[in-house]
């Protein structure tokens, strides 16, 4: 599989077995704490394909991050994985292609959905 996986999460147990599980599951991943710093490593040319975002974050909203990352990187696909039980997508992020299915509420007593579904977006990049 090519490209990389990108988490931003400030919880770190829950990035950290998060991105364990994933590379298990023979993907390449980065996390981080914050967007900032995800930024800057997009920006030094790393190629994600997928985004799992926290909603809470230190420096900014999960809503204007993946706004952010969005118009940097338009093709990336975005995952949402949030402790907020009364979260809803707010319209501007349904038109760039988010529903409900992308919101995954923690804490996840399975992963394996979650992979799922990374695994899919990611295998989508490299179909013809």
């Amino acid at each position: 599989m090519t490209g990389w996986v990108l988490i931003i999460d400030d919880e770190e147990m829950i990035r950290e077995n998060l991105k364990a599980y994933l590379e298990d599951e023979g993907l390449r991943v980065a996390a981080f704490e914050a967007v900032t710093p995800a930024l800057r490593w997009l920006l030094d040319g790393s190629h994600c394909r997928v985004c799992i975002t926290d909603l809470r974050l230190p420096d900014m909203d999960g809503n204007t991050a993946i706004r952010t990352l969005h118009r940097l990187c338009p093709d990336m696909d975005f995952l949402i994985h949030t402790g907020s039980s009364n979260y809803s997508l707010p319209e501007d992020l349904r038109t760039m292609g988010l529903d409900n299915a992308c919101v995954y509420q923690k804490p996840l007593s399975d992963m394996a959905p979650l992979a799922a579904a990374v695994r899919e977006l990611v295998l989508r990049e490299n179909r013809p």
